[in-house]
């Protein structure tokens, strides 16, 4: 176990990086690719270099929400950096080059988007790390890496097989877009892309309109290139943005994974379908993700089984791009652990080990277990020891450890369609920047159906995927479950740990292969599988919440909170009427959750 930064030392501990520069130089250029589509670079190497470093390393950050701004007065004179996380300096001062590049269709890019990380988007990566390979200060050694979009483009750059590229660095993002973001359990998360797809809009258009009052004082254009001085090839890449697609107009009539828009399915661009180049590349990973940030903690655990590659995975308790301390605990924006000065070590460290050959062979995991707030390694998962323990939904709302004896019983639920996680504050508004504040939950719960245990008689460590089944009957055929694992504490504040969500017409579970590994029930979420429910007809419905671990202290009490919808943040489901479901829980149909829990020593 590890307390507080140590976790960033343990694969190249004997490494200590230093740093040796204390400014760097800046510029900036088109890159043609083969379609004649000019990308837009910012170039930042270490300046005064010395003999020893005379060529140097280079890290490839690929945006899609601008590589850099122009700001308006007097911000131009004061702010380096707009974002919290400083990679420009942290890495030049190291003696790594940065360039920053705006993926095609975006910033001063030329090009438009057809779909999020196109075929054409991920073939230019070649193009781009042979450019770099070839300028006079690289010495031909490329490690690509960000967070959220930047961090799938930087996981793509492993596509091409390029010698070059020695390690990449995905953070915060998604291999599996239908599940990871856009429809969790089938679910269309719609605020998140409704909004993306608005803020997208804004900075393809070049516009600060739409962006709020902070962006229009303190930005005033997405920065051109340094040889483009008028601003004319600026403008004529802006107006061949003007095609590109619109992802909530494209997906807000998508049910199923296997739903086209335009003639592509959401496969189209999703990591998985890259699999096989991804492993052929055999680039070693350095994966990061949070419990508390959208699904990020699901794509790291679900890469580490699926890839086949050299493999670290990072999961913390932090905010989108580990910015912000992110805890259920938590009731303001505290420092993340570790630290941005020890993250960028971090990253650095990843670097040398990868020049060096000394990535471990066997695959690692480090984990924050929060409560307990305490770092863990693991090569396997789940992490050795885990059992699982199941806990039935009874009478008088009671989660019980044992299961129900009764012959005929149930609870009705109409569905509270105020119900919510909140606006600015949860897992999936994080993904936008938000900080993750769910706060005591008590209120809130009092529109949800809940079921609560008695006090536990020790500690628990609860460490995996939670796993629910519901037997239920519906007054509609289709509708949504969302399951909320929580703890109370002695004063009654209510915690929010977990969560999952599961659109009810997907309820079929598969016995085909997924195309990547999971250690929940598997639903295809096709077309063809779907099963809407029948009047009167006892559904079961399986499915698994997003991963955590935490530590419930002894004298707490687990509760699980179902609801039909989240209306801050999910699409309604039905879109009209007033459904009521009928959850059995008799020894006949036991509606439980199944929680893994890592016992004490």
């Amino acid at each position: 176990m590890y307390k507080k930064n140590e976790i960033l030392i343990d694969f190249n501990k004997n490494f200590h990086p230093k740093p040796i520069y204390e400014r760097y130089s800046t510029s900036s250029t088109y890159i043609p690719m083969r379609d004649g589509v000019k990308i837009a670079v910012d170039i930042y190497l270490p300046e005064g270099l010395l003999p020893s470093d005379e060529k140097v390393s280079a890290g490839l950050v690929q945006a899609r929400y601008w590589r850099s701004a122009q700001l308006r007065k007097p911000f131009k004179y004061f702010i380096k950096s707009l974002g919290k996380k400083d990679y420009i300096k942290a890495f030049t001062k190291f003696g790594y080059a940065v360039l920053f590049v705006d993926v095609r269709g975006s910033g001063a890019s030329f090009g438009s988007r057809i779909s999020p990380w196109s075929e054409d988007e991920v073939n230019d990566d070649k193009e781009i790390v042979d450019w770099i390979t070839n300028q006079p200060w690289s010495n031909r050694i490329v490690f690509s890496l960000g967070s959220s979009y930047a961090g799938t483009t930087a996981e793509l750059v492993a596509v091409a097989n390029h010698s070059a590229v020695k390690g990449i660095i995905p953070m915060h993002n998604e291999i599996d877009p239908y599940l990871d973001i856009a429809f969790p359990g089938g679910v269309f998360n719609e605020w998140f892309v409704k909004a993306w797809a608005h803020y997208n809009g804004c900075l393809d258009r070049n516009s600060m309109k739409g962006l709020g009052l902070f962006a229009l004082l303190l930005l005033k254009s997405v920065k051109p290139v340094k040889i483009d001085k008028k601003k004319k090839m600026l403008r004529d890449a802006i107006q061949q943005h003007s095609a590109n697609l619109n992802v909530y107009e494209a997906g807000k009539n998508i049910v199923f994974r296997n739903d086209h828009w335009e003639d592509k399915t959401i496969k189209y661009f999703s990591v998985y379908r890259y699999k096989n180049e991804i492993e052929k590349s055999n680039v070693p990973i350095y994966y990061w993700g949070s419990w508390m940030d959208g699904a990020t903690s699901n794509v790291v655990l679900e890469s580490f089984l699926t890839f086949e590659n050299p493999f670290i995975g990072i999961i913390g308790a932090w905010s989108h791009g580990a910015i912000w301390y992110a805890s259920p605990y938590a009731t303001s924006k505290k420092e993340v652990i570790p630290n941005y000065e020890f993250q960028f070590e971090a990253y650095v460290r990843f670097f040398d080990a990868c020049i060096k050959g000394k990535i471990p062979s066997e695959k690692t995991l480090y984990y924050y277990t929060m409560g307990e707030e305490m770092w863990k390694k693991t090569n396997q998962w789940p992490p050795s020891g885990q059992i699982r323990k199941n806990w039935y939904f009874s009478k008088n709302n009671v989660l019980s450890a044992s299961k129900p004896t009764e012959d005929i019983d149930s609870d009705d639920y109409k569905i509270n369609f105020k119900a919510t996680t909140g606006i600015k504050c949860n897992r999936w508004y994080a993904q936008l920047g938000y900080p993750v504040i769910y706060k005591n939950r008590a209120k809130r719960d009092q529109k949800l159906l809940i079921y609560t245990s008695p006090p536990l008689e020790s500690d628990m460590e609860i460490t995996g995927y939670p796993l629910i089944t519901l037997f239920l009957t519906s007054t509609h055929e289709d509708g949504a479950v969302f399951a909320y694992l929580e703890e109370v504490d002695p004063n009654g504040n209510v915690y929010l740990l977990t969560e999952g969500h599961f659109r009810l017409i997907h309820r079929k579970i598969s016995d085909t292969e997924p195309p990547y590994k999971i250690l929940v029930p598997y639903h295809t979420y096709r077309k063809e599988d779907s099963l809407p429910l029948k009047e009167g007809e006892i559904a079961k419905i399986s499915f698994g919440l997003l991963p955590t671990s935490v530590l419930i202290r002894k004298g707490h009490k687990l509760r699980v909170g179902i609801a039909g919808a989240d209306k801050d943040t999910f699409l309604r489901i039905p879109s009209e009427g007033n459904p009521t479901i009928t959850i059995e829980r008799n020894k006949k149909n036991a509606s439980f959750i199944d929680i893994p829990i890592i016992p004490n020593d």
